[in-house]
This record gives structure tokens, sequence and C-alpha cells, in this order.
């Protein structure tokens, strides 16, 4: 049996679908980046006042918020539009919007500029979180669709990875700058690739009604459309379809579950190392411990979806949900430094690597005419969650609250993500079917099956 056959993926469709998976991926890596590098240059901030003005613990909360609420803003916005005018335009204004924000944020010389740019840095996040799940989504077979998303979104532990490795390189002065430089690189890198290799999705296209573009698209790319990716006439379409009977509860769960998973990210990511310093640790260590946190995510993050392709994401998410409540826990005890890590790594797993499960949850819970905006939703909602994380960490450290203490609220961020995560309707899911998504099954095939399926 060749590779086609076996699976069930032609050679087109194999084709586009690694080069969707590695743009999507290396664009999140720059949202990783961006996410964990203002972390790390939190104590130099703290301590130099020539850098961008004197800078207060919780100001510094402030202006970590000030990202996520762009994020929040530009996700939000981009499901607005996400379903109307397509995937690929989002995917490439954002990676324009992003790295020029970004880049320019090297160059701030206040409180104010630095800022302002860190919103509208987020601006052009929010709008490449919100739409990368979403293009996934549409081009991945469904029995994968759990393990491609996180792959996917792996890339933002990555990113964080890559944002203390590169703070451990780069010390001194005003050597943040360089760091910040380093985040515009998406515009020379990525953009071109972008614009010669990621299509347009056909399935949104014969949504929208756009037929004879969608089958040529169809044909170019290898991907087998079905005739349930038709939206009805009248079918709502976007934020509206989120609001309808069938959404209007799971949307509201899944938005809060993603809150809870974005302010543990966010939360721990922003403080960790600050955190660790008044544990006693220098500002090296504080950073390994950084490195911990996101490449627990990166590996427990795959490993997971792995389980959630066979057993179902919701049941895995709250699984890792209440891990990361206990190895939070277990934190406060006092461990010898290597112990500190793993259960750092694994706390990384429960909260990063649980966020990454989510977006693939939720990508596959909606159909293609409400998916854009779900993801939008779920990265938008729930950025509430991320911008509240940085000021509940300012907050706990500003007040003088023990290293113990703050984890201990972290822990029990997680098990009211664990328990909202429960109660999200289990028969809610995406029903766009590709033809090549089960191997050896035609549309027919598939089709026949969707009509003998449980009606929702």
């Amino acid at each position: 049996m060749n590779t086609s056959q076996h699976t069930g993926l032609s050679p087109q469709h194999r084709t586009t679908l690694r080069w969707i998976i590695a743009i999507t991926t290396l664009t999140l890596v720059f949202d990783g980046y961006d996410l964990v590098v203002y972390g790390t240059v939190v104590p130099d901030f703290l301590r130099d006042p020539s850098q961008i003005g004197h800078l207060s613990v919780a100001q510094a909360g402030a202006l970590g918020s000030y990202a996520l609420m762009g994020v929040m803003v530009g996700a939000l916005t981009a499901g607005a539009v996400g379903d109307h005018v397509g995937r690929r335009r989002i995917m490439i204004a954002g990676i324009i919007w992003f790295s020029v924000a970004m880049g320019l944020s090297a160059f701030a010389t206040s409180l104010t500029s630095f800022g302002v740019l860190r919103f509208f840095t987020g601006t052009g996040v929010g709008a490449l979180v919100a739409t990368a799940a979403a293009m996934v989504a549409e081009f991945a077979p469904h029995h994968r669709r759990n393990v491609y998303n996180a792959i996917v979104y792996s890339g933002v532990p990555v990113g964080g990875v890559l944002a203390a490795v590169m703070a451990l390189l780069v010390s001194g002065g005003d050597s943040w700058r360089t760091l910040f430089l380093f985040g515009a690189a998406p515009l020379v890198v990525l953009l071109p690739v972008t614009l010669l290799r990621l299509p347009e999705s056909p399935k949104w296209l014969l949504a929208r009604g756009h037929t004879e573009r969608a089958h040529l698209v169809s044909e170019r790319t290898g991907v087998t459309l079905g005739e349930s990716t038709r939206a009805p006439e009248g079918k709502k379409v976007g934020f509206a379809a989120l609001a309808s009977r069938r959404y209007a509860l799971p949307t509201l769960l899944l938005g809060l579950m993603s809150c809870s998973g974005l302010l543990l990210t966010y939360a721990l990511n922003t403080w960790l190392p600050e955190i660790m310093g008044q544990s006693g640790f220098g500002k090296s260590y504080s950073l390994v411990f950084l490195l911990a946190l996101n490449g627990g995510a990166i590996i427990g993050g795959v490993l997971a979806s792995r389980a959630a392709d066979r057993r179902g994401p919701q049941r895995v998410i709250t699984s890792t949900f209440v891990l990361a409540a206990v190895s939070l826990v277990l934190l406060t005890l006092g461990l010898p430094l290597g112990a500190l890590l793993a259960l750092v790594a694994v706390a990384g797993i429960g909260t990063i690597g649980t966020q990454v499960l989510v977006y693939g949850f939720v990508a596959n819970y909606y159909d293609t005419r409400a998916r854009a905006a779900g993801v939008a939703w779920c990265a938008g909602f729930g950025r509430l969650g991320g911008i509240g994380g940085p000021l509940v960490g300012g907050a706990l450290v500003s007040a003088g609250v023990s290293p113990h203490h703050a984890f201990y609220a972290f822990a029990g961020v997680a098990l009211l993500g664990a328990l909202v995560t429960l109660f999200v309707p289990r028969q809610g899911r995406g029903t766009d079917i590709v033809s090549a998504s089960v191997p050896g099954r035609s549309p027919a095939d598939a089709a026949g099956v969707l009509a003998h399926a449980p009606q929702r």
C-alpha cells in the first residue's frame, strides 16, 4: 500500500497540508515569542528606569495586559470578518500588522509609546491565533485534527522557548530592543512564503457560495469537497451563528474554558521569573524555569493531542487542567531544583499545553459557517483571562503575597477550568466533510454516516 492509500490523502492534499501546517506553526511561534519576551524583560524594566521610564510592579502588570487587550480586539475583529472575507486574507494582514508593530516596539522610549505598540502588536497576534485553527480544521483529515492543531499551536510554547533562549544569550543594557526587533522577522521570512503557498479554504469558498472557485481550489489542493460544506440559504454566519440555539450555551462555556487556560498561560509566562526570583533563584535560573514551562507544554501538548484524537478532547482537557492544579500546589513544598523544574514542566502541560488542546477542540466544535467566529470568540473572550493573568500576578507580587499563595491562586483557576470543561455539551461537533479524512471512505460513505448520526 502506498502512502497516499495509507493516509487516505491525495499527494496534492498532503503537500498542501504540509505547507499550511508549516506556515501556521511558524506564525504561532512568533505569537509565543511575543507572549514570553515581555516576561523576560520585566525584571530589567523594574530595575532600570533609563529604558522606558520608572515602572512599578503594578504598572508592569498593566503594561503586560495591553498586548492582551489588543489580542482580544484583533481576535474578535478577525472573527467578525473572517467568515465573510476568508481565512487567507486575515492571515496575511495579521502577519504584516504584527511584524510592523513588534519591530517598532524596539524603538519605544517611554511607557506610553511602548504600551501603545504592545496593544497594536496584540491585535495582529489575535487575528493570527483566531484564524490558524480554522485553517487547520478545514484542511486536515478529521481523525487527525487534534494532532495537527497541537502541532500548530505548539508553536506558541516553541516561541516561548525561543524568547527565553534569546534572553539568556542577549543581556545587559538595552539588549531588550534586540529581542523586540527580532520579533519583526516574519515580515521578511514568513510573509513571502504565505503569499506564495497559503491557499484559501475551498470549504469556506463553497460555504460562501463561490462554487466555481471552490472547485478550482479543491482540484489544485486535493481537498475533496462534500455536500455538507454548503451553507443552506438563510443560515446565520459568523458571530450570528454563535448566538443560535445550537451554539449559544457551548459558546459561553468554551469562552470560559479558554479564559481559564489563558489566565494561567499569561500569568505564569509573565510572572514566573519574578516569583522564582523572590524564592531565591537568580535571573538565569528564573529564565530556565520559563524554558521548563514552555518545553513541557511542547512535548505534553502533542502527546495529549494524540489521546484527544482517540478519546475526545473534552476528557483530556479536563484531565490536564487538574494536572496543572496538582503540579502548582506541589511547587509550594520547597523541593530540590530538579523536582521543581519537573513540576514546572508538568504545569506547562496543564496550562499552555491545555490551551493548545482548547483551540483544536473549539475549531472542530463548529461547522464552516461559524468556525472562524468560534475560534475568534475562544481567543478573544478568552483573552479576558489573559488580560487578567499579568494583572492578577502583578497584584499578588505587589501585595507581598508569598510565592506559595500565588501558586495556590493559580491552582484554583485550573480547577475552575476543569469544572467548566465538564459542562460543555458533548454533542456539539463540526460536521464538515473532507472525503479524504477517513481512510478508504468515500464522500457517500461519510454522508451515510452523518445521516445515521444522532441529530443535534
